[in-house]
């Protein structure tokens, strides 16, 4: 890539990031899928999903259907590249992100065949003292 004045730039670096989800999960594909569009390297794991939740400290009731590891932050559920990706760049003192359950619109829960259908749903950030608060409201 070249810029104005000729010099080379490369192009940005992907984020790597690690997500443990089930094998036959159509949704997790579809949430890697939505990451890899904004610009995240995905390696992924067909097992081990609780036991990375319970590894990286994210309470059950914060569970989803896949749990990711980012930049030392676990990401649990269907959470925005956007959300992400502002996380990195704050790096607040937490264990992460969360959107429990499985909200339909979210990313990989946006699909056709659940028509124009948006649920609203919070991002929460999970805090190391077992609290949360709203990080991003999708309404």
């Amino acid at each position: 890539m070249a810029t104005a004045a000729g010099a080379k730039t490369s192009p940005p670096a992907l984020i790597p990031i690690q997500v443990w989800k089930g094998p036959a999960c159509g949704c997790c594909q579809d949430w890697i899928r939505h990451l890899e569009a904004h610009g995240f390297q995905v390696q992924a794991s067909d097992s081990g999903n609780t036991d990375a939740r319970l590894r990286l400290g994210v309470e059950l009731r914060y569970g989803s259907c896949h749990t990711a590891l980012v930049g030392g932050y676990a990401i649990e559920g269907h959470v925005p590249a956007r959300e992400i990706k502002r996380l990195l760049l704050e790096r607040p003192q937490a264990i992460g992100l969360a959107v429990p359950a499985m909200p339909i619109g979210s990313p990989g829960m946006d699909g056709p065949e659940y028509g124009a259908r948006k649920d609203p749903y919070d991002v929460l950030l999970l805090s190391k003292n077992g609290g949360t608060r709203v990080y991003q409201s999708y309404r």
